[in-house]
């Protein structure tokens, strides 16, 4: 799996949300690239799009609430990108059923949503827990 600690937000829900998001894209990249026909990967395929459908609308709704308690400066902006994902897979979803279960989308989502996690958790959201530190690191002083 492609989880690091150093991914840690401090947040044990979000940590653990973001734990099951790499879980999750680890393991449906892992199938995407098997080297078997692409019928026998659709299954996996139909699954991981229900959970990325579902899962992601939720985590996102707890990251952003986080934020809001938090009274973190950048919710709007961070709200964009979570809102810009979340149309992106419902889109890349719709996509799939209208193009019969095209493997070359699969493909490319995969990749694309490897990445978006990666820097995602690694770089957007590791913001978040640095203003949560320093707002800490304030009360304490």
């Amino acid at each position: 799996m492609l989880w690091k600690e150093k991914y840690m937000l401090g947040v044990p829900l979000i940590d653990e949300q973001h734990q099951e998001l790499f879980r999750r894209v680890t393991d449906f990249v892992e199938t995407v690239r098997k080297p078997i026909p692409w019928e026998q990967k659709t299954e996996q395929v139909n699954r991981t799009l229900d959970f990325m459908k579902d899962y992601v609308v939720t985590h996102f709704h707890d990251e952003e609430n986080l934020q809001r308690e938090l009274g973190y400066p950048e919710l709007p902006s961070h709200r964009k990108l979570h809102q810009e994902m979340v149309a992106y897979v419902v889109s890349v979803s719709r996509q799939y059923e209208e193009s019969g279960n095209q493997e070359q989308l699969m493909q490319q989502f995969a990749g694309r949503l490897l990445a978006w996690l990666i820097n995602h958790v690694a770089s957007e959201d590791q913001k978040i827990a640095d203003f949560a530190r320093r707002k800490e690191q304030e009360i304490h002083e």
